[in-house]
């Protein structure tokens, strides 16, 4: 069996969704790889298939280098065939190691790590890409981004994130809807971290009025929190967006969860009637696919998004969800009134996911670096 050496700062126990994929990247190769895992302290516990080898998570300089030191000291001992980075910020560990024990460099890159602007990031980390063996990007627009780095074709291959298919839970609508005083309000749903690509404060100003002028009955319930430990964290605190939504006369219509996780954040999938993703387009601050678009669709869950960066890989427009042009607020809050009242074609929606399952992504993963 080939060894691998894994190398990522995104694990369990963090959960966000490159935590998750790191896992299924971790647990797929394992089925073809002998698998090494450095990663922060606790991984081991949520690595079963894999021998995990701690570093300290925090503070991020600390994580570098204790990361770069023990993964180099493995290459060495260990000799594995390929050294692979799980995002573009352990690349250059990644190409280092490699270098030392005549292995091959891969990196799967998430968008952003290809483009962030940081200007100590991009004099160091962002000219490493095109001396890698291999890129594996998330989407069509962040291959995009890693060639104008110079990475050739004949290097890069595009592997979508995957996604649980859940069986859905009957009781699960009147549950979260009970719990939450929703009742048989109109349910807008937004899901993920509150940066500012996220756009949540920009919807809740320009977007959220104009359905609700049509819908005041509704609520847009939020789960999610602005994050304190990111490569580019440019956030919108609850409180800046409860601000905007006070300003513009819509504060009862915005319910914060913060964060949710397992039964509570599928039933809330499954409670929602539209999943809404306003994603901005800003520049060196790329939205690299949309897991969450996904993950709503696998619950049936249709998503109303701006057509920004990947996330035009993540919906089909007019099966899982709506696309709309970057900006068009009116555009957007049109899609969403449509979708509330309309019943959405839960199978059609539930098939686009399926497309993107967890076995799926682990035999485009292995194919790639075959």
């Amino acid at each position: 069996m080939k060894r691998l050496l894994l190398v990522t700062r995104n694990f369990p126990p963090l959960w966000g969704g490159m935590e998750r994929l790191n896992k299924h990247l971790a647990d797929e190769l394992a089925l073809e790889y002998d698998i090494r895992l450095i990663a922060p302290e606790g991984a081991e516990a949520f690595a079963p298939r894999a021998q995990a080898i701690p570093v300290p998570l925090r503070p991020l300089p600390r994580f570098l280098l204790s990361a770069a030191w023990t993964t180099v000291r493995e290459a060495r001992r260990w000799r594995p065939e390929i050294v692979l980075a799980g995002s573009g910020l352990s690349a250059p560990i990644a190409l280092c190691a490699a270098r030392c024990c005549g292995a091959r460099a891969v990196a799967y890159t998430h968008g952003l790590d290809l483009a962030a602007a940081h200007p100590i990031y991009r004099a160091a980390w962002l000219p490493c890409f095109k001396w890698l063996d291999g890129i594996i990007a998330n989407s069509r627009a962040t291959a995009g981004l890693a060639r104008a780095l110079g990475v050739r074709d004949e290097h890069l291959h595009i592997v979508p994130p995957g996604v649980e298919i859940p069986i859905l839970d009957a009781g699960a609508r009147a549950r979260f809807r009970s719990m939450h005083g929703l009742d048989n309000r109109p349910v807008l749903l937004s899901v993920g971290r509150l940066t500012t690509r996220k756009g949540l404060l920009e919807f809740v100003r320009d977007v959220l009025p104009r359905i609700t002028a049509d819908r005041p009955d509704a609520r847009l319930v939020v789960i999610g929190d602005a994050p304190t430990d990111s490569l580019h964290a440019q956030v919108q605190t609850p409180e800046m967006i409860q601000a905007a939504a006070l300003e513009r006369g819509v504060a009862d219509n915005v319910v914060f969860l913060g964060k949710r996780f397992g039964r509570e954040l599928a039933d809330a999938y499954e409670a929602a009637d539209v999943h809404v993703f306003p994603v901005r387009t800003l520049p060196d601050d790329p939205e690299g696919f949309g897991m969450v678009a996904i993950e709503a669709a696998a619950h049936g869950l249709p998503t109303v998004a701006y057509a920004s960066g990947g996330v035009v890989d993540a919906v089909a427009s007019g099966k899982s969800g709506l696309l709309v042009a970057p900006d068009d607020t009116e555009g957007f809050a049109t899609s969403v009134t449509s979708l509330i009242g309309s019943r959405p074609d839960v199978t059609a929606i539930r098939g686009f996911a399926k497309g993107f399952s967890w076995d799926k992504f682990g035999r485009a993963i292995r194919e790639s670096l075959a």
